[in-house]
């Protein structure tokens, strides 16, 4: 890696490089022998990453989406900029328009034109949906593009992996909850594995893929959210009744769940949160789309071959078992 590293001085800013998706392309990028400059809110919360790289390879610097001086500050010199920032819901002044919208205008507003640019959005980003989370994706993206058409913007699925909110947070409900309620039951979901995103991302800082193009990132799979909760109950060993909720009772279990969040000055557990508008979002179907496998925009027509969430998730999920990972072991 410290060979690469003195061949290729590549230098590349990460906007929320601490977080899932972050952590991810920093490491995609680190075996590259890229130098990579960590933008977050909080560095101390990225010191983690060093070890990733050699000694000097990775490095955390504070950046507020809302201060242009620190962004610029963050791109400076920089060869290649990847944007990863984005939240599920809103919490306090981190709004869905302040983060996904207004941040990736000024992120787009400081680099420089000819430099590589990639926007992580996700897929359901539509400029006409009731989805405040969809909408303020759909201005991000149109932002990076009005301000640089060859930006790589990236659309995936729903994000898997250790760590990940999605097959853990079911995980977690199962072990605590006897019956598990769900908003958009028959909703479809195409799980992604969360290193084929960062391994693109990677790419097109490199300049190796396409730019200009929006790619829809999807995995192997297409399972409702339904098979999903069962499939994780199956691989937990946990027997729960799956319970679907009709939209006006998701909506007030919602709104149930915003208040408790609101009482306890926000610290009601992150698995227990669910918004009004991630109901919303939950109405519609979050798989790639018929276009962008005729046009070559997935992982097969950047000749990648995704993995599947059945062959990765149980390496995680094992530890909702009552007697954790061992009682396979025990067993045999």
């Amino acid at each position: 890696m410290a060979d690469a590293m003195r061949q290729s001085p590549k230098l590349v800013t990460v906007f929320g490089g601490s977080g899932f998706l972050g952590r991810h392309v920093v490491r995609a990028l680190a075996k590259r022998g890229h130098r990579i400059r960590v933008a977050v809110r909080r560095p101390d919360l990225a010191i983690s990453l060093y070890p990733i790289g050699v000694i000097g390879q990775i490095q955390a610097v504070q950046a507020n989406l809302r201060y242009d001086e620190s962004i610029a500050r963050a791109v400076e010199r920089a060869d290649a900029v990847v944007n990863c920032v984005g939240i599920l819901a809103e919490n306090g002044r981190q709004t869905f328009d302040e983060v996904q919208a207004e941040g990736a205008r000024a992120i787009a507003r400081a680099v420089a034109p000819g430099i590589p640019l990639v926007h992580v959005s996700a897929l359901g980003a539509d400029a006409n949906s009731q989805s405040a989370y969809a909408r303020t994706k759909a201005a991000g993206e149109a932002a990076m593009l009005e301000a640089h058409p060859d930006a790589v913007v990236l659309r995936p699925s729903v994000l898997f992996g250790p760590g990940d909110s999605f097959f853990n947070r079911f995980g977690a409900l199962a072990r605590a909850l006897p019956v598990l309620p769900i908003a958009g039951a028959e909703t479809r979901f195409q799980p992604v594995f969360v290193g084929d995103v960062a391994e693109v991302a990677a790419r097109a800082a490199d300049g190796v893929v396409p730019g200009g193009r929006m790619y829809e990132l999807g995995g192997p799979e297409i399972r409702s959210l339904r098979e999903l909760v069962e499939y994780v109950l199956a691989v937990t060993e946990r027997r729960r009744k799956v319970v679907s909720l009709p939209l006006p009772a998701a909506r007030l279990q919602a709104r149930a769940l915003e208040i408790a969040h609101a009482l306890t000055l926000g610290l009601l557990p992150d698995v227990l949160r669910l918004t009004r508008d991630q109901v919303t979002l939950l109405q519609r179907d979050n798989v790639v789309s018929a276009a962008a496998l005729a046009e070559g925009r997935t992982f097969e027509g950047l000749g990648i071959v995704p993995e599947s969430f059945e062959a990765i998730a149980p390496t995680y999920l094992y530890r909702f078992r009552k007697t954790g990972q061992f009682e396979t072991m025990r067993a045999a």
